[in-house]
This record gives C-alpha cells, sequence and structure tokens, in this order.
C-alpha cells in the first residue's frame, strides 16, 4: 500500500502510510504525520517543534466486509508564535472522536436506508456510537431551522408519553417543515419561538391552530397582525365528542330495553360520514333506526352532518350567512349540547370564517404526528429527549416505516 492510496482511497492528506497488520480479522493501517505538515492548532502557525505523541487508533470505512482502523502516534506540537502547547489538529478526524470523518459519513448514508440498530451491527460499534454519529449530523443542520421565510404556520401539541408528557409543534405549512419543538403545551412551551421568530424578522400572516385559550392569548400577543384560523378539523372533532357523549347519556336514560338495544353500538355509526356507512353491515338501516327512536340525537346528528357544509361555501360572505343560520337552528333546537356549541360557534366566529381569507388548517400537522408516533415505536422508548426532537426537525427528509 502506498501513501498515494490513503489519500485517494480514504480522504487522508499529510500523512504517510508506514506498515499494514492484520488483527482479528481486522486490517490495521500504521500511518505518521509528514513534519513539513505540522502547524500550531491554536494560531495556525507552522513554526513548531515536537514535544511528544500520543498513540490512538482511528476507526474507518470498512474494506471487503472488514473492519479498517488507522493508528497514528498523535503529535504534540510547542509553537514558536504564540508559545502553546497543544496536540496538532487531524485532518480526517475530529477532536476527541475515535472514528474518521470518512466512517461518519458512511454510516449517515447506511441510516437513510437502516435503523441505528442495524447500523451499528453492521460496522460492528456500539449503538451509542452510532446514535451520536446521527445526532450530531441532525444538531448541525437542523438544529436552529430559519425562520425568516415563514408566512403560514400551524401549532399544536402531541402527547409523548405516560404522565401527559406533551411537545409543542410548530409546522411550516408552506415547505411543510417543522421549525419548531417546545417541551409542554401552551403558552409557555412557546416562550423561545416567539424570540426567535421576533429576532428572524418573518412576516407571518395566518396561524392555524385549535380553540385553546392558551394558543389563541399568545398568538394575539406575539402576532397581533397575523389572522387566527381555528381548526376544521377540530371543530367538527370537537362536535363529535359532544355527540358522542350525548348518545352515552340518551343510552342512559334509556328505559325500553328495545331503545338501549338499537342505540348500543352505534357510536361509530354516528361519527362516520354518511358516505362511509358500510353496506354489507347493514350500517346505514341501524343508524337511521337509531335516530328514528330518538329525535335529540337525530337533531343533533343531522346538525353536525349540516355543519360540515360551511367550509365548501362559494365564498366568505355566503359562509357567514350559513354559520348565521346554523347556530341560530341550534339555538331552538332545544338540545343543550347543540346550544352550547352554538355559543362556542359565536365567541370565534371571526376565526372560523378567516378560513376563506387563509384556507389552512393543522391537518398537515396531523400527519406530522403521526410520523412523530412512528418514531417513538422505531426507538421504543425516549431515552434522549433532545435527540427525539432533532429527527423530529428532521422529519420533512426523513422515511418512515413500521415493519412487522
Amino acid at each position: 500500500m502506498s501513501t498515494s492510496i490513503l489519500y485517494h482511497a480514504f480522504g487522508l492528506r499529510g500523512y504517510r502510510y508506514v506498515r499494514t497488520r492484520y488483527d482479528g480479522g481486522a486490517v490495521v493501517f500504521g500511518i505518521e504525520h509528514v513534519p513539513k505538515e505540522l502547524f500550531c492548532s491554536k494560531c495556525g502557525s507552522r513554526e513548531v517543534w515536537c514535544r511528544g505523541v500520543e498513540k490512538r487508533v482511528f476507526r474507518a470505512v470498512p474494506m471487503g466486509g472488514k473492519p479498517v482502523f488507522f493508528q497514528l502516534d498523535v503529535q504534540r506540537v510547542q509553537c514558536h508564535v504564540c508559545n502553546a502547547v497543544r496536540q496538532v489538529r487531524l485532518g480526517f478526524a475530529d477532536p476527541r472522536r475515535t472514528y474518521t470523518r470518512g466512517f461518519e459519513r458512511y454510516a449517515v448514508g447506511l441510516l437513510r436506508h437502516m435503523t441505528i440498530k442495524d447500523v451499528a451491527a453492521h460496522l460492528g460499534v456500539s449503538w451509542d456510537t452510532i446514535k451520536d454519529i446521527q445526532k450530531r449530523r441532525l444538531r448541525r443542520r437542523f438544529s436552529r431551522p430559519k425562520l425568516k421565510h415563514l408566512r403560514r404556520i400551524a401549532i399544536d401539541e402531541i402527547c409523548i408519553g405516560r404522565g401527559y408528557q406533551y411537545l409543542t409543534v410548530v409546522l411550516d405549512l408552506q415547505s411543510g417543515a417543522v421549525v419548531y419543538v417546545g417541551d409542554g403545551k401552551g403558552s409557555e412551551a412557546l416562550v423561545s419561538f416567539w424570540k426567535r421568530l421576533r429576532a428572524s424578522g418573518a412576516r407571518v400572516k395566518a396561524v392555524a391552530i385549535d380553540m385553546s385559550p392558551a394558543y389563541i392569548e399568545a398568538v394575539r400577543d406575539n402576532l397581533p397582525r397575523a389572522a387566527i384560523v381555528f381548526d376544521h378539523f377540530h371543530l367538527v372533532k370537537l362536535l363529535n365528542e359532544k355527540l358522542s357523549n350525548l348518545r352515552r347519556e340518551l343510552h342512559r336514560k334509556a328505559q325500553e330495553k328495545r331503545m338501549k338495544g338499537v342505540m348500543k353500538g352505534t357510536r361509530w355509526l354516528l361519527l362516520k360520514n354518511p358516505e362511509n356507512l358500510d353496506p354489507k353491515r347493514n350500517e346505514k338501516e341501524r343508524l337511521e333506526e337509531a335516530l328514528r327512536l330518538n329525535q335529540p340525537l337525530a337533531t343533533a346528528y343531522y346538525m353536525k352532518e349540516d355543519l360540515r357544509r360551511l367550509w365548501s361555501q362559494q365564498g366568505k360572505r355566503a359562509a357567514g350567512k350559513f354559520l348565521k343560520d346554523w347556530i341560530a337552528r341550534a339555538k331552538v333546537s332545544g338540545v343543550g349540547m347543540l346550544v352550547k356549541f352554538a355559543q362556542t360557534l359565536c365567541a370565534h366566529r371571526r376565526g372560523i370564517l378567516a378560513y376563506y381569507n387563509h384556507p389552512i388548517s393543522t391537518g398537515p400537522l396531523e400527519g406530522t404526528n403521526t410520523k412523530i408516533r412512528v418514531i417513538q415505536r422505531q426507538a421504543y422508548g425516549l431515552r434522549d429527549r433532545e435527540f427525539f426532537k432533532l429527527r423530529i426537525l428532521a422529519l420533512h427528509e426523513s422515511r418512515l416505516a413500521l415493519v412487522g
């Protein structure tokens, strides 16, 4: 093996090949510094003299399936200019690392197609070594995403573990990239995001959120010129939850056995869209019978289905008239659940109709939350919170799949 192969095959410059030995199936290349290439790692001066060495071994890219190592006596020098006494800087490895940059790049390439565990087993190193390589790469690329380009964002929280552990996620709706991950939920989880957003000079035009009072107040305080758009999926979900509670209450109060039998098992039928009811299971007939026997439930169900048309109107003016009419009908329906929900819609009318100025929602963020749960399942738990958050920030460049 010649010195030129060190450069062309492994990218080593400023070192000479000395010898090769074989140790337990591994290939160990002995290399040494080229004296004229030595310089001070503090000031860069080449006016140095040697002050001892430290023997070190570095893991390199494998060859033919065999592990490869570089053995080097790392030179310690004293500088004539700044008088510092330090080890010379290595061109092929980072300080305090036991592997070369080439090995790191090779591992990163494998991580695009394999799990950390698989890469560690393939390369014959520890899980922590590969995880450290990926974490350092993610930190360099994604630790501080640029916020200047933000125009439309979505904010939501996700539960990530037992004991009600939450993360608050901010998504750029134009690029689909997560730009912030905060610990906890509510306004406190967004404090550092608002500071960075103000420093970036971003001109955010619209924010999609649910009707959480904490998020509403936080957005109004920090983005007074941005439009707040209440997510229509959360609105329908909220109404569905109230409809389920109404069904449960009516089932509990029902006196006749026939009534109880008909209403039993109809929860998912009430929540399904009519076009998704399965004719093979007679779901439509079962639902119609339950609604025929219970007028309050029928009223709430048909009002719920009618509300879905709010977001398919021809314009904001037509949507405003539709919403006003729906609220009026709900208030005189005689169903307490609908009356309370109508009051909620009245209080948030502006944010609901803002959809027609900025047709955005937290739907893409819900998809991101699903990917976050995939990461959790792949990891079988969260050992490193920072690493987990970095992986979330890199989700838009990741390909995730559950096996088995």
